[in-house]
């Protein structure tokens, strides 16, 4: 916090400069960030002013006025939830937790399953976003064959969204009666969830055009009026690291092409936070290959209902409940673990 008040102090020096004002380059986002912070602040002076106007009260307080000391001990008990919900804030400090998350989900191997799989796993995510008053941006989308989602890309748009859902990436693996298996047998299923930082205009990446491939192909999906007839769907490699990603989510190729950037951009600068991460041998737990075999969390809904995080150990007996989106539980369990820079015992 007390980096956060140097910062404002500077940022209020730089506004109070003569021409300052004049340079809108400087202006927008020294605004935007001092604003930023101001509020990020603002909580923790609230509750700070309130604890010490109740000791203050508690000292003056006859100890056989009970009705007060309810009062007052109601206070305290509201003011300890405002503590516990700024430090899980205090976690989501790290470079580009600020921003926006976009989500990458593909299936693995197992056909219509791993398709269904996906489906849910969007589901899941949408409802999270939902309760937390958040908006999708969708803008890929691969139907399966028979069923479900080959693969999915969205936008999650909200305050610290990444922060949030960087704990997502990896294997998700579900074990469920198949509702596609007509003998009603047991399977496995598997899916990858990949989330990067959606970065923004204050965030500069250079990336070379001589660098880029860029393929045209028409929109995919199972025919109707909704299949576009023309080249408008956008396929980008980036040749130097590999990473590619597509949009077919409107009908203008110069939209899509726009979105597909975005996306490479952010990708990109993903990679850029991993090396530096790297570079200091910090959270060291979270940097493995998504890889079948290597699943970060687990939901089984058969013989018994549970799901468990591999990294952090927790767990959870309401299945049901995770998968129409209450993911905060493993949410903080991941943020914390990370601040303690080791697998929760």
């Amino acid at each position: 916090m007390e980096k956060s008040r140097k910062r404002v102090k500077e940022l209020e020096s730089e506004i109070s400069k003569e021409d300052f004002w004049k340079d809108k380059e400087r202006k927008d986002p020294t605004l935007k960030e001092l604003k930023r912070l101001k509020q990020s602040l603002e909580p923790f002076t609230g509750v700070s002013s309130e604890l010490d106007e109740t000791k203050e009260l508690l000292s003056i307080t006859d100890s056989g006025d009970s009705a007060s000391l309810s009062h007052l001990g109601g206070a305290l008990k509201k003011a300890k939830k405002e503590i516990d919900r700024l430090e899980f804030k205090c976690l989501l400090n790290n470079e580009g937790d600020t921003l926006n998350a976009i989500i990458s989900v593909n299936a693995g191997a197992g056909g219509t399953e791993s398709c269904d799989w996906v489906g849910m796993l969007y589901r899941m995510y949408t409802k999270w976003s939902d309760k937390k008053k958040f908006t999708i941006e969708r803008i890929d989308y691969l139907s399966g064959e028979e069923a479900g989602v080959k693969n999915v890309t969205f936008i999650i748009k909200g305050e610290h969204a990444y922060g949030y859902l960087k704990s997502e990436s990896g294997v998700h693996r579900l074990v469920r009666i198949s509702p596609f298996d007509s003998n009603k047998r047991r399977h496995t299923s598997f899916a990858s969830v990949a989330v990067t930082p959606e970065v923004d205009e204050n965030i500069k990446i250079d990336i070379k055009e001589s660098d880029l491939r860029i393929d045209t192909y028409r929109a995919g999906g199972r025919g109707g009026q909704h299949v576009n007839v023309t080249d408008s769907a956008v396929r980008i490699t980036h040749l130097p690291t590999g990473i590619v990603t597509q949009c077919q989510n409107e009908r203008s190729q110069h939209k899509n092409k726009k979105t597909a950037m975005k996306v490479l951009k952010s990708r990109i600068y993903e990679k850029e936070l991993k090396k530096k991460k790297t570079e200091l041998a910090k959270q060291h737990e979270e940097k493995k290959l998504i890889e079948w075999g290597s699943q970060i969390r687990s939901y089984v809904l058969h013989p018994y209902s549970m799901v468990k995080d591999h990294r952090t150990g927790c767990e959870t007996s309401a299945a049901q409940n995770v998968l129409d989106g209450d993911l905060d539980i493993f949410i903080d369990a991941y943020l914390r673990m990370s601040a303690g820079g080791g697998r929760k015992k």
